[in-house]
């Protein structure tokens, strides 16, 4: 069983940062692919972001492609999100989850229990 925590949301301006962790505790994640999903209100939880077990492959929505970059330090089980160049559109819960595949939620096994993004204009 793995449990995870989620950090480092909060409010920034339109074209700020951020920078999300994700730590695991219970056993080590190093075997799972990980991921970040998020929800905004009244809209589904949707995939932004994915990382294999090494690292080694990443993928991204579209919708986030070249602004956020995710990635994980096995040695410390925590995985990251770095957010560049926020727009108000990505105000959201984010959410970490793993030990899954794909860009569904329903793909993966656990999850944390989100952290508020909110992004002002």
């Amino acid at each position: 069983q793995v449990q995870l925590v989620e950090s480092g949301g909060g409010l920034v301006q339109a074209g700020g940062s951020l920078r999300l962790s994700c730590a695991a505790s219970g056993r080590a994640f190093s075997t799972d692919n990980m991921a970040w999903f998020r929800q905004a209100p009244g809209k589904e939880r949707e995939f932004v972001a994915s990382i294999s077990e090494s690292g080694y492959f990443t993928y991204y929505a579209d919708s986030v492609k070249g602004r956020f970059t995710i990635s994980r330090d096995n040695a410390k089980n925590t995985m990251y999100l770095q957010m560049n160049s926020l727009k108000p559109e990505d105000t959201a819960v984010y959410f970490c989850s793993g030990g899954g595949s794909g860009a569904r939620p329903s793909g993966f096994n656990y999850w944390g229990q989100g952290t508020q993004v909110t992004v002002s204009s």
